[in-house]
């Protein structure tokens, strides 16, 4: 059975969908690869509250991801880290969304999260990923 095999009983785990997500990291493109083991990666079910009320969220299932962290563009040999990068994938959103579409692999859609969120961490705007992955097409 694969990953994409449809499967009857419990939904895919945390730890399912990190798998899918560290594979991403594993297929990076050497430039990138490198920085981005430097991230840290985690998968819960649910944003905290206090992450969906910073962001002005009101439904928690309309959060897949976060990249917690500074990015790369903004960064300085003479900063002192205060925490790790992290990205941050949300468990029971990225599912819905997966059974809401029904025409994607859940490892594609996790991947997509994935590179998104990793996105981020290279310096990426929401605006400068929308140009180049127009996912929701």
């Amino acid at each position: 059975m694969t990953e994409d095999t449809p499967r009857y009983g419990a939904a895919p785990s945390t730890r399912e969908i990190e798998t899918l997500a560290r594979k991403v990291f594993d297929t990076l493109p050497p430039g990138f690869a490198a920085p981005a083991r430097e991230v840290g990666l985690r998968v819960v079910d649910f944003a905290p509250d206090h992450v969906l009320d910073e962001l002005q969220i009101e439904d928690a299932f309309g959060l897949t991801g976060l990249y917690d962290g500074v990015p790369m563009t903004q960064k300085s040999v003479m900063d002192q880290p205060q925490q790790p990068d992290v990205i941050w994938l949300f468990r029971r959103p990225i599912l819905d969304e997966w059974a809401a579409r029904g025409n994607v692999a859940l490892s594609d859609l996790v991947a997509h999260v994935t590179v998104h969120e990793l996105a981020h961490h290279f310096g990426w705007s929401d605006d400068d990923i929308a140009a180049i992955d127009r996912w929701w097409e």
